[in-house]
């Protein structure tokens, strides 16, 4: 079976682990400073900020930007934890809908959702895909909106030549092991915002300025040193598998493209797509059976998939709860007929050859 994720440590990763753990020196410490110091120069920000999970992350930031009662635009495929942690400071998740391409926000729906409540948006740069960038930058000036920009899974992803983790106000991204840089559980936020840095180190820690010293309210958002010795390594080879990855999608959409019952996933305009996902989007119409029926067969053949995401976030039983229902069309179209395939840098070129034939064989198999 070729895997849809492939998780594996080098030889220099688990060096750096044994390392700290013989020091005994496990906590945040030195390893974490001089992983948030070079995560920030890799992408261009002037300050980084480590934290114990991509969803902490996003809990910080809403914590600074949003009161009880505030609203912030979201997109409703993505990931819970963008629009529940908002939900968790007391504000209200707007959702959404998307780009049918892009799987990214689509800024025209978006701007039709803002009301005098709304105080800030969440952009996904969704499996690794920019998302338009320009139109909602422009979005916020003209409402006064804040952006907090939900990266977990864009590692490695440009957009004029300018790294994604470089833009204002803040970054969010997860080191969680799909993602294309992982820690096991972990988060980063990155700025350029000199007096948010400073208050994003307090509020990570207890609020705590100094030994038993605090400050403000804060949480045991902290990562670990043993957690960032392997960060610190993967950074230094984060650029050769982002690489690696659009090779493989590169070779992939050159294939499937010519596949009519399949498409292949397309690249935000004047961004660089960093393929944490390789997601396919598949012509029902054209096929006698369901996404998961394809899948199915898929797996027989030996290539694993996944699907990202099976239920939008406005259909979470969670939110009809909340917030009641709404409908997004083409968000819920997406979540029947979307299909993740294995394009993780440790693949082989037989590996990519047999995913191409097994998608071929199971269009032919269901084809009307």
């Amino acid at each position: 079976m070729i895997p849809l994720n492939r998780v594996q440590l080098s030889e220099e990763e688990v060096a750096a682990v044994t390392e700290v753990l013989r020091s005994g020196a496990l906590r945040q410490g030195k390893i974490t400073a001089a992983l948030e110091e070079a995560f920030a120069k890799e992408v261009g920000a002037k300050f980084a900020v480590a934290v114990s999970s991509g969803t902490a992350a996003l809990h910080l930031l809403y914590l600074e930007y949003l009161k009880p009662g505030d609203e912030i635009l979201v997109p409703t495929f993505t990931f819970i934890a963008t629009a529940s942690m908002a939900s968790m400071v007391g504000a209200r998740p707007v959702f959404c809908d998307v780009n049918p391409q892009t799987f990214t926000l689509d800024v025209a729906d978006a701007r039709s959702r803002i009301t005098y409540k709304t105080k800030a948006i969440a952009p996904v740069h969704l499996f690794g895909n920019a998302c338009e960038i320009d139109g909602i930058i422009s979005l916020a000036q003209e409402f006064g909106l804040t952006i907090i920009w939900d990266a977990a899974q864009a590692h490695g992803t440009m957009f004029h030549g300018k790294d994604i983790g470089s833009f204002d106000k803040a970054v969010a991204y997860s080191f969680y092991p799909s993602k294309n840089m992982f820690v096991g559980e972990g988060g980063i936020i990155t700025t350029n915002d000199a007096q948010l840095y400073e208050r994003l180190k307090l509020t990570r820690s207890h609020g705590q300025s100094g030994k038993y010293v605090h400050t403000c309210l804060g949480f045991n958002y902290r990562m670990t040193d043993v957690e960032a010795a392997i960060g610190l390594k993967q950074l230094s080879r984060l650029r050769d598998m982002v690489a690696k990855r659009r090779a493989n999608a590169a070779y992939l959409s050159s294939h499937l493209g010519k596949i009519s019952a399949v498409q292949p996933p397309l690249e935000q305009a004047h961004g660089s797509h960093s393929y944490n996902q390789y997601s396919i989007v598949l012509d029902l119409d054209a096929l006698r059976c369901s996404r998961d029926e394809f899948s199915g067969y898929l797996n027989e053949l030996g290539v694993g998939t996944g699907v990202h995401y099976p239920r939008c976030l406005h259909q979470q039983p969670i939110f009809r709860e909340l917030y009641g229902q709404t409908s997004l069309p083409v968000a819920e179209k997406l979540t029947e007929r979307i299909l993740a395939l294995p394009v993780h840098p440790l693949l082989t070129n037989a590996e990519l050859e047999e995913i191409v034939q097994a998608i071929q064989k199971t269009c032919e198999k269901f084809a009307r």
